[in-house]
């Protein structure tokens, strides 16, 4: 029988996972590192490309993220590494800190890893992962898509073997067309042809690593047809070997300090969002529990491992855990599998990524940011479901190519906070009626022909009570008083109030003595405990009566009722 899967990590996950490995999981494990291997090899290539840094020091990454995540990472189907949408943050940190410097491009993006990976533990101590919750998915989704645009504008020039200039997106467009004229037809051909091939398999064969053909055949066709005597331009030196731990240029990181730490910042809330929400769907799905703190501390350690050596910001690839988990990853095995191939690649293949022409690699670059970056289908959801959201994408869209990729991210967490405030302080106050023949109360605009009691006015509060939502609390009440002409009493439906504060507490007496001067009962029914406890050591609940609380609507609206009729019947006689 197969040893089960279920159960909390404790300890070192990889040392639990083998206590209780089955041999029956070693095929499936191998299986799935050496096939993930295959996918990351050349797409990590890519993601150097989009950070600017030697392809080599991708596949540092690569191998470390994988590795270390296999050790510390709870859940047992994730692939760590590099991803187009942290590459394209490195990037952009570069370009805001204005290096220029090969080096000191690699030894800057090797260092915001690190800081990054610092953050991470630092989060993961204090378990602040909440914090990740303040990029919303909208902002995530407009964010990503402008990247997106910004990386297929920067490698177009690739595939045309022309220089642009610019200083964002927009500008480098304008100038990459008026070039066009300029391209040099092999190039052009050349990137055509990979553009092709790349997203055709993507169209016609999904399951055919595109990539990795890609890749195989532009190395094939530079050597055949000796592109780079053609006049198209070759990757370059890329040399073998394992990389040697290194700590970044510290002046460098201290020069740049606010952009680094920007940048970090960035990439947490980025990588965050991605690993825990990755992570909690395997688990799901295999039936066994992760350890959400320890996924913090596993992705900083990740981090910490990709800067140390000369490497970039890595975090979930969903591509690569998805092609992991359907070729039978069982454990974290599958995850050192896959770094150890990388290692060797790093060892005996890489200088043959030496003439892999630019345009195959601008192809490769296009492909993995349009597909893993550019989600139309949520867009859509957006814009059908919450047009709000729609435009909060938009907006981070729009602001990521005017103002760059790390001020898209700041834009997106503004946006995240005031959509965050603009809810919490505007809370839904409506009217409720009565379904006809029934002790039912909704609300009356979603059904007009249910029935409005006469002198009472229902309403219902949905939300907190607290210093930012009292004022709307009594402005509305207020308002009600005022405007409903033969009104008695208002009914409060509580029943959305989660808590209150000191301030919400002190409005409710404050609303309780403008019912009693305006001569209305005021009458709160469905109140929680928790609130009922908190308005009761304030006074309000002696200071309106207990004899006005109530456990349902209509019981509150019944008691006024007869109140009513009862003060009208002692008017008469």
């Amino acid at each position: 029988m197969k040893k089960s899967q279920r159960g909390r990590p404790t300890g070192l996950p990889i040392a639990g996972q083998l206590r209780s490995y089955d041999h029956d999981w070693l095929r499936g494990d191998l299986i799935a590192g050496l096939t993930v291997a295959a996918l990351i090899v050349p797409k990590n290539l890519g993601y150097a490309g989009i950070a600017g840094i030697p392809l080599q020091n991708g596949l540092y990454a690569a191998a470390a993220g994988a590795i270390v995540y296999g050790i510390f990472g709870s859940c047992r189907q994730i692939s760590m590494g590099p991803s187009s949408g942290l590459a394209a943050v490195a990037a952009s940190a570069v370009l805001a800190a204005n290096i220029t410097s090969g080096p000191d491009v690699a030894s800057f993006v090797a260092g915001i890893t690190l800081a990054s990976g610092v953050l991470f533990l630092l989060l993961a101590v204090l378990r602040m992962g909440w914090i990740a919750q303040f990029l919303s998915r909208a902002v995530v989704t407009g964010f990503l898509f402008g990247a997106a645009i910004d990386v297929v504008i920067g490698e177009l020039p690739k595939l045309t073997g022309t220089e642009v200039t610019g200083s964002n997106p927009i500008q480098e467009l304008r100038s990459w067309l008026g070039t066009l004229s300029e391209a040099h037809q092999t190039t052009v051909v050349a990137g055509v042809v990979s553009l092709v091939v790349v997203f055709g398999l993507k169209a016609i064969a999904p399951r055919v690593p595109g990539a990795l053909v890609l890749v195989v055949g532009g190395l094939l066709a530079a050597a055949v047809f000796d592109l780079g005597a053609k006049g198209v331009a070759l990757v370059g030196d890329v040399p073998s070997g394992l990389p040697r731990a290194e700590i970044p240029d510290g002046q460098l990181m201290w020069d740049n300090a606010g952009t680094v730490a920007l940048a970090a910042v960035a990439l947490v809330l980025i990588g965050f969002s991605q690993t825990a929400g990755d992570a909690r769907a395997f688990a799901a799905k295999h039936r066994y529990q992760i350890d959400i703190n320890q996924e913090s501390i596993a992705q900083s350690f990740a981090n910490m491992a990709a800067g140390i050596f000369k490497g970039m910001p890595v975090s979930t690839s969903l591509s690569a855990s998805s092609l992991n988990d359907h070729s039978g990853a069982k454990t974290g095995l599958a995850s050192l599998t896959s770094g150890a191939t990388v290692l060797l690649t790093l060892l005996f293949l890489a200088p043959l990524f030496s003439i892999l022409p630019k345009p195959v690699l601008a192809a490769l670059i296009i492909e993995a940011v349009v597909m893993g970056m550019m989600n139309v289908p949520e867009m859509r959801r957006l814009a059908r479901v919450q047009r709000f959201d729609f435009w909060i994408a938009v907006a981070a869209i729009v602001g990521t190519l005017i103002f760059g990729v790390l001020a898209g991210v700041i834009i997106g967490i503004g946006l995240s906070l005031i959509w965050l405030i603009g809810v919490a302080t505007h809370p839904e106050m409506p009217s409720l009626g009565r379904e006809r023949g029934t002790q039912v109360f909704r609300e009356a605009a979603e059904h007009p022909g249910d029935e409005v009691i006469p002198g009472v006015a229902v309403i219902r509060f949905d939300g907190g009570l607290f210093f930012a939502t009292a004022d709307a609390l009594e402005d509305r009440l207020r308002e009600t008083i005022h405007s409903t002409s033969g009104l008695t009493g208002i009914v409060l439906d509580c029943g959305g109030i989660n808590f209150v504060d000191s301030q919400g507490a002190a409005k409710m007496a404050d609303i309780a003595d403008l019912a009693r001067e305006a001569g209305i009962t005021l009458r709160l029914a469905r109140l929680k405990p928790a609130v009922r406890a908190t308005l009761a050591r304030d006074g309000v609940i002696e200071r309106n009566g207990a004899e006005r609380i109530h456990g349902n609507i209509y019981r509150a609206v019944e008691a006024e009722e007869a109140a009513a009729d009862k003060a009208r019947d002692e008017q008469q006689g």
